[in-house]
């Protein structure tokens, strides 16, 4: 399996942010994307997730099996963390949700109502929904916002077992999980040129 991205150009609204990002990954591999805050790396995300067509260039991936994980958790506050993972599980086609509540250690939780969740549990539901999705290709967006030190490690175990098994992802994080078989790519290189004919002032940098 491939994932390769040649010379995309991605906008904000009416917001020139990225031209020419280009990148190849291959089953196996993962791409840590870095950046000051407000150079794309959400904007990217979302173009590589398709919730935003690109301006430029070509993404080549198969699409069914990308799952895309945003800064919002993606859980229903009145379903109990089984029935939220059964939820998704149905969504996708799959058959168990037992490695999603191992992987968090989220069986004491599984009869609780997602509302009554802290912070922090309620990112640890919305990461196992990765686990009951069966793609193969993981796009994240600061995945560990709310995680404490044990959770984190716990997701770089999780990304890292998605790497062996030949999954790709592709995560914008400033903390360093030591993962194996990632690269890392500042996206600072792809920020947009002002366009001569059009309006300078919709073309600062703001994603």
């Amino acid at each position: 399996m491939k994932f390769e991205v040649s010379n995309l150009g991605c906008r904000r609204g009416d917001l020139r942010v990225l031209s020419g990002v280009s990148f190849t990954l291959t089953g196996g591999s993962a791409l840590i994307l870095k950046g000051p805050n407000g150079s794309g790396k959400t904007t990217l995300l979302r173009c590589l997730a398709g919730l935003a067509p690109p301006t430029e260039g070509n993404i080549t991936a198969p699409n069914e099996q990308i799952v895309y994980a945003g800064h919002a958790d993606g859980i229903k506050s009145q379903m109990t963390v089984a029935e939220n993972l059964r939820f998704w599980a149905d969504v996708f086609g799959q058959d168990s949700i037992e490695q999603a509540l191992d992987m968090f250690d989220m069986h004491p939780l599984a009869n609780r109502a997602a509302q009554h969740l802290s912070a922090g549990q309620k990112r640890r539901l919305g990461l196992s929904r990765l686990l009951v999705t069966g793609r193969r290709i993981w796009l994240l967006d600061e995945p560990t916002v709310s995680l404490d030190a044990e959770s984190v490690k716990t997701f770089a175990k999780m990304i890292d077992q998605h790497l062996i098994a030949g999954g790709i992802a592709v995560l914008a994080t400033h903390i360093n999980l030591g993962l194996k078989t990632a690269t890392e790519l500042d996206i600072s290189q792809f920020k947009a040129r002002p366009q001569d004919h059009g309006n300078p002032f919709l073309d600062e940098d703001l994603a």
